[in-house]
């Protein structure tokens, strides 16, 4: 049987249920697993419609043969599809990738447990805690966790029967205090397993249970007498309010939340998640998720928040997130806040998720800036559904006060950065009036019409600086010059940075954080800076020029000789008749020195008046 018949006959029974579904090569490989609410409307979307990702063709390509395993819940599906991943590691799954190897606190399975610092989660019976996005931070909670608690860090197999024969013999560790033998029998085993709860309730984030804890303990010594005693919990509650004090305190109202932020750009995805535990954040960790078919970040961030919480000790009952998951969480609260404490929460942890983002684009940057500019390109060609990689943009922008002095800058970026050698300005020659639409008509009819003449190359992308009636005159233009399917057009508004394009009323939605905005913004920003100093600098000099041409034998060579010599028209009016005459001569000297002087005999005669 061909592999088309055999995928054809496995669709046309597929159950219309929840469950989770393997795709396998020709050698029996997985090499993709999903989840679905709908089994048989899921799968046949891969074979039904027509796909333009690379990698999602590749994989269907690859299909010889599909399984799938039926659940009760769309939870269930979420735990199956994230256990096959890490079983089969199939090629075309997202991998979630972990930037650092965080390290984690392990309160080993022993009778005498020992607590620990580790990067790797070996002994399934031992119970972890983190991860730490802060190796100074766990080791400063260490110190604190030993003075308050003194363990043993030794790695002796302590059974009762070894400590009943003597076999141990205290250590450095109990002469300065840092361990209280339980080898040799000086501390219980149940005075010992007391303390490992009070570290675990401490690791949890439960400072305050403990602290109320100590403080029965030291109100127990004190009644009985035992002060010596009393003072030793006293100065351990002091120790803990300190260390608590240290937390990042955020809310007395916010208990026992996780909080998910997630941004991404055309490869990856990542993702900020805080761990919330009596308005503090006891664990923090930032992850990045890779794409392997063009998922959505309503996908990854799914994919993030069932593995985190797999590896949680005691994962949340509610969840902040930045949007609606599409699946729904067994026994889990999700709020997508709009305003409010949980709502700061969410844009710190937003803001944490950008800038570790940021982080990674700069080091691919710096490491590979040619890898770099590719993705840029390619990622700005999807935010902005472009026909190709824009590397060659061209913005304009209009200036003018009340039609007077106008002109036009068309700025130059490559590969998204400023291309200044290419900068131009146009003195707009047919408007007289302020007229944007014109004048970007005027503008736009030149810069091309030469461009097409000397056949040089043409952009792949214009911007045009405002909203819908900008855009409309500047694609007249090109329809004009038969270039409206050659060079696409977009205009960005200035009220709320809204992008449009033409023949469509409804602005193309780009995430305002992201670096295709920055880099629109920058285009029109670059243009406007660069038109508003060319235009006050024409203006200035055009006013400059009236003042001076208007005295009588002054023209505008003379005008000009007078500026690069006194350098401001104060200078001039200020000049001694010598040094006018060393400029331009007697006879012209003596009509600029009269006319300035002239005109501040008749202010101080109106003034005396």
């Amino acid at each position: 049987m061909k592999q088309s018949e055999h995928i054809a006959h496995i669709l046309k029974t597929l159950p219309e249920q929840s469950g989770v579904y393997r795709y396998y090569n020709d050698e029996g490989t997985v090499i993709y697993v999903g989840k679905a609410k709908n089994l048989k409307r899921r799968v046949s979307s891969y074979f039904n419609k027509e796909h333009h990702h690379r990698k999602l063709q590749a994989l269907i390509a690859n299909i010889a043969d599909i399984q799938y395993t039926v659940v009760d819940t769309e939870n269930d599906a979420l735990l199956l599809e994230n256990n096959l991943i890490k079983q089969y590691q199939p090629k075309y799954n997202i991998l979630l990738k972990d930037d650092k190897t965080y390290p984690w606190l392990c309160i080993t399975n022993e009778p005498f447990p020992r607590l620990f610092p580790t990067r790797r989660k070996t002994d399934p019976k031992s119970k972890y805690f983190g991860p730490y996005s802060s190796v100074k931070a766990l080791h400063s909670l260490l110190d604190t966790l030993a003075e308050l608690f003194p363990l043993r860090s030794c790695k002796m197999k302590l059974t009762q029967e070894a400590i009943s024969n003597h076999k141990y013999k205290p250590c450095l560790d109990y002469h300065i205090k840092k361990c209280m033998a339980p080898c040799v029998a000086y501390q219980s085993a149940e005075d010992y397993q007391a303390n490992i709860r009070q570290v675990e309730q401490i690791l949890k984030g439960n400072t305050t249970f403990v602290i109320n804890e100590l403080k029965e303990k030291m109100m127990a010594y004190a009644a009985d007498m035992n002060f010596e005693k009393a003072q030793e919990v006293k100065e351990k509650i002091m120790l803990l309010q300190t260390y608590q004090s240290k937390s990042i305190v955020l809310s007395e109202t916010l208990h026992n939340v996780e909080v998910y932020a997630i941004v991404g750009d055309v490869e990856a995805a990542y993702i900020c998640y805080f761990n919330v535990v009596n308005g503090a954040i006891v664990s923090t960790q930032t992850l990045m998720v890779k794409q392997a078919l063009d998922e959505s970040l309503e996908d990854l961030l799914l994919y993030a928040i069932v593995d985190i919480r797999n590896n949680a000790v005691n994962p949340s009952k509610e969840i902040i997130v930045p949007f609606a998951l599409d699946f729904e969480l067994a026994d889990v609260k999700v709020v997508v806040p709009k305003s409010g404490e949980k709502y700061k929460l969410l844009k710190f942890a937003m803001h944490n998720a950008a800038n570790y983002m940021n982080e990674k684009q700069r080091q691919k940057e710096l490491s590979n800036p040619e890898l770099h500019r590719i993705q840029l390109l390619e990622t700005m060609q999807k935010d902005m559904q472009l026909p190709k990689p824009p590397a060659y943009i061209e913005c304009f922008d209009n200036s003018n006060i009340q039609g007077q002095f106008p002109v036009s800058s068309m700025v130059c970026f490559r590969n998204g950065r400023p291309s200044k050698s290419e900068y131009r300005i146009y003195n707009v020659k047919t408007v007289d009036k302020p007229d944007d639409f014109t004048t970007m008509a005027e503008v736009l009819t030149r810069r091309y019409s030469r461009l097409l003449k000397e056949e040089k190359p043409l952009p792949d992308l214009i911007v045009v600086d405002g909203g819908k009636g900008q855009v409309s005159a500047a694609y007249q233009v090109l329809q004009q010059l038969g270039l409206e399917n050659t060079i696409p057009l977009l205009g960005i508004a200035k009220r709320l940075e809204e992008i449009y394009r033409p023949n469509d009323p409804i602005p193309l939605f780009i995430d305002k954080k992201s670096e295709t905005q920055r880099i629109i913004q920058h285009l029109r920003d670059e243009a406007h800076r660069f038109g508003i100093t060319h235009h006050r600098n024409k203006r200035d000099k055009d006013l400059i020029k009236t003042e001076l041409t208007n005295i009588q034998g002054i023209g505008e060579q003379i005008a000009a000789k007078l500026l690069s010599t006194f350098r401001s028209v104060s200078v001039i009016k200020n000049a001694s008749l010598e040094d006018l005459e060393q400029v331009i001569g007697k006879s012209k000297a003596l009509s600029v020195y009269n006319y300035y002087h002239a005109v501040a005999s008749k202010r101080d005669e109106a003034i005396e008046r």
